[in-house]
């Protein structure tokens, strides 16, 4: 089966919006540069760049040429004017006449001819915005123009498609190299008689001297390419249907993030389209041949894993082809004078699974969202490439290139320490309110993609972040409790934390005249349920990373008081429960521990009602029940929180069944 793709290029100037402007060039860059973003076909997540040259005045009121220039940090569709650097032009001009010039020491050249010192840094590509004639300059990796290059015959169909409207420029590695080589290039030619430049593997570049022609020449120019493809029918896309195998999910995700070293989550595309992509018979061969566009391989490596038997032993060879494409194309680059390469991480970056579907893997959901974007455009380009007679990406040594460009390099271990679950994946019960909700925040704020489940439909709202999902669902069903843990693996790719929350406080009964339907649904809510979550939980936690599952017990397993019988009873199975599993499951590294939680009065167990009910049954006011414990403190919902994080954290990785009380001290239980 396949579908065809919907050709969406056309020009969204509104000459209205643009006149309201008053010819500000700057607002009619951000302006024509937000039109490019807002396409997927055109940019994707901070690709490509714009830049428009204008005269301006400078602290001394002289006035000067600058290039307002894309800064680094920002993606077009959100751009603003700080998003501009304003780079002196005469000086990238010069710095365009150098014969040779490192691209660390172009970064540091453009800043100093920065008129805003607090500005963002210069597109690598400024010196090449400099040197094209045209006060407005577009730049986007277009995936229509890229898949007529990325082909044996690409100079053809470009000469075909484009006929003398461009300029064609064989692929040079981006930065300052490639601006030296179209200034060489270009002496001597008339700019006036072109419309853009398509540069081989990588792009088109579309200019004018008004912000309506260079963004509508990029529109035209684009459309004709996609004119083309639908000429050639290259526009339909393979779908097919997912199989399912969350356990495997789970186990690809555990072998990536040990190959990484440190926690990965794993995106599963199970569109159609991407189904499809994943099912063709020779994928193997034709998703292994390079991305898009040199740029992707920061995110994405040069290929993916294709994922086949056994997760652990494919990963393993991915890692070991990776390290071996490192040593062979490091060793080329130290001969050519290149400083000595810190080989990345091994991990893969994305995957094609046969018949699942394709893979991101990274740090956070939002990173790893953004993977699974460009392996979609990634996706069609290689079966639009296909059809117009094989798809054919960069040769490996530009593309290491572009994978260890000394820009890149540089970076390494400048990072920030991560938070300690960064990248782990949690399941948070009761997480609507009180110590569930606290939970589920406090996980996600430390880098955790996180399900927060309840039974209250708000939950669905009041978590909705990315990587934080709530499920409405009934703890007391089985079935909804599978259906929340499968979620959880489906949407992130595993599972390492579980914190075992959900629970109510009925009113006090003393056991003589405890109602038999109170007593049932305080021990299928309290104990029933959390057993049912565990068995769910069990095969995932297996296959997590440093796993651990926290449950919320209470001060009255060890100092129960009178009319509570239900509620202690289920607590104290609920905490037997978790002994039992702390033995059971330590064999497979998971640890299990209780916090025993008292005193917390935000929550919502604690009504007006109950609170005066438990009050009366010590003889006390409202107050000095509340303050009756050792410190005379209260405990909220967020201490609590930190102390689960805590617990499920590497302070407790020596640590299994054990019951910490968080109580402002007890007399009874100490």
């Amino acid at each position: 089966i396949f579908f065809r793709a919907v050709l969406t290029m056309k020009s969204l100037w509104d000459q209205e919006y643009a006149d309201s402007l008053g010819g500000d060039l700057l607002q009619l860059r951000v302006y024509t540069s937000r039109l490019i973003g807002k396409e997927t076909n055109l940019v994707l997540h901070g690709g490509g760049n714009t830049s428009v040259k204008a005269t301006v005045k400078n602290f001394f009121g002289d006035e000067e040429e600058v290039l307002y220039v894309k800064g680094s940090g920002w993606d077009l569709v959100s751009i603003e004017a700080p998003g501009f650097a304003p780079v002196r032009l005469e000086v990238l001009k010069r710095l365009a006449l150098i014969p040779t010039l490192t691209d660390s020491e172009m970064v540091t050249q453009q800043r100093a001819a920065m008129l805003n010192p607090h500005a963002p840094n210069p597109s690598v590509e400024a010196i090449l915005h400099a040197i094209i004639p045209f006060k407005f300059v577009d730049h986007t990796h277009a995936d229509a123009v890229v898949c007529l290059t990325n082909n044996p015959q690409g100079e053809a169909c470009i000469q075909q498609v484009y006929g003398e409207k461009v300029l064609v420029i064989p692929y040079v590695m981006p930065g300052f190299i490639l601006a030296r080589k179209i200034l060489e290039l270009t002496q001597g030619v008339d700019w006036q008689k072109y419309e853009g430049m398509i540069l081989m593997n990588h792009g088109i570049f579309t200019f004018g001297d008004d912000a309506q022609t260079a963004y509508e020449r990029m529109i035209r120019l684009v459309s004709l390419a996609e004119d083309y493809l639908e000429t050639k029918n290259a526009l339909h896309f393979a779908t097919a249907e997912p199989k399912e195998d969350l356990v495997t999910l789970a186990k690809v995700r555990k072998s990536v993030s040990v190959v990484k070293g440190a926690p990965m989550v794993a995106q599963l595309d199970q569109r159609p389209e991407a189904v499809g992509f994943s099912a063709l018979a020779d994928v193997a061969s034709i998703a292994t041949r390079g991305p898009i566009t040199p740029d992707h391989v920061i995110r994405t490596k040069a290929i993916p894993v294709v994922l086949h038997g056994d997760p652990e032993a494919t990963v393993k060879a991915f890692a070991e082809a990776y390290s071996a494409y490192f040593q062979r194309n490091a060793q080329v680059a130290q001969r050519q004078g290149t400083s000595p390469l810190k080989q990345l991480d091994a991990a893969p970056r994305w995957g094609v699974w046969p018949g699942h579907g394709t893979l991101a893997f990274d740090r956070s959901i939002k990173a790893a969202q953004i993977t699974t974007d460009i392996t979609e455009h990634t996706r069609q380009a290689i079966q639009i490439g296909e059809k117009l007679g094989g798809w054919k990406a960069l040769a490996e040594a530009d593309l290491f290139d572009m994978e260890y460009w000394e820009l890149e390099q540089a970076k390494l271990g400048k990072s920030a320490q991560a938070p300690d679950f960064q990248g782990k994946i949690a399941l948070v019960t009761g997480a609507a309110s009180g110590i569930g909700r606290a939970c589920a925040e406090c996980f996600h704020s430390q880098g955790a993609c996180v399900v927060g489940v309840d039974l209250n439909p708000e939950v669905e709202t009041m978590l909705a972040k990315p990587g934080l999902v709530g499920i409405k669902a009934d703890v007391t069903s089985d079935a909804d409790m599978k259906m929340c843990v499968d979620a959880a693996v489906r949407r992130f790719g595993g599972l390492d934390v579980v914190v075992s929350n959900a629970g109510i406080f009925p009113p006090g009964q003393p056991i003589e005249q405890l109602d038999e339907d109170v007593w049932q649904k305080c021990l299928n809510v309290n104990l029933l349920s959390q057993r049912q979550l565990l068995r769910h939980a069990i095969p995932y936690l297996k296959q997590g990373l440093e796993p651990a599952v926290v449950f919320i017990g209470s001060r009255n397993v060890l100092a129960p008081g009178p009319g509570a019988a239900a509620y202690s009873v289920a607590k104290a199975g609920l905490t037997q429960l978790a002994r039992v599993a702390a033995l059971e499951l330590a064999p497979d590294g998971i640890r299990v521990n209780v916090v025993h939680p008292d005193c917390v009065y935000d929550t919502g167990i604690w009504t007006p009602e109950i609170l005066e009910g438990r009050a009366k049954k010590y003889g006390l006011t409202v107050e000095e029940y509340k303050s009756r414990n050792l410190l005379k403190k209260s405990v909220t919902s967020a201490e609590v929180a930190r102390m689960v994080g805590v617990m499920a954290g590497p302070v407790f990785s020596k640590t299994t069944g054990a019951q910490v009380p968080i109580d402002g001290g007890n007399d009874r239980v100490v």
